[in-house]
C-alpha cells in the first residue's frame, strides 16, 4: 500500500504527540500552525479542552522577513502568556520540522522568558 503525503503528516504528528504528552493548566501545550504567509500558535489546556491564548503573525504590521515575523509572533505570544500568569509550556510542533520559522517561534517564546 502506497502512503500519500497526508498520511505521512498524520503519522509524524502522532509520533510527536506521543512523545509530548498532554497540556495542563500549569503547563499548557503550544500548538503551532504554519501556512505559506503566516505562522500562528495557540496555548491549549488539554485537561479542560480550552484555548487559553492564541496569536497569529497576520495581526503584526510592518515589513519583516519570515523568520523575523515568526520570532516576533513568539515574543508577542509569550507576552500574552505572561499576562495570563503562564510561565512554562509544552512546545507542540505538530508535523513541522523544527527549523526555520518553527524554531524562530520557539526562540521568540524563550526570549519572552517562557520555559519550553
Amino acid at each position: 500500500m502506497k502512503i500519500n503525503s497526508s498520511q505521512s503528516k498524520y503519522r509524524r504528528q502522532q509520533r510527536v504527540a506521543a512523545s509530548l504528552g498532554k497540556g495542563s493548566a500549569q503547563r499548557p501545550r503550544v500548538a503551532v500552525c504554519r501556512s505559506l504567509k503566516n505562522i500562528s500558535a495557540q496555548v491549549i489546556d488539554d485537561a479542560a479542552g480550552h484555548t487559553l491564548v492564541a496569536f497569529s503573525s497576520a495581526s503584526l504590521e510592518g515589513k519583516l522577513k519570515p523568520i523575523e515575523l515568526a520570532k516576533a509572533t513568539g515574543e508577542k505570544l509569550g507576552a500574552l502568556m505572561k499576562a495570563k500568569g503562564l510561565h512554562e509550556a509544552i512546545f507542540d510542533r505538530r508535523h513541522y520540522a523544527y527549523h526555520g520559522r518553527v524554531a524562530a517561534l520557539a526562540e521568540g517564546l524563550r526570549a519572552a522568558k517562557i520555559k519550553i
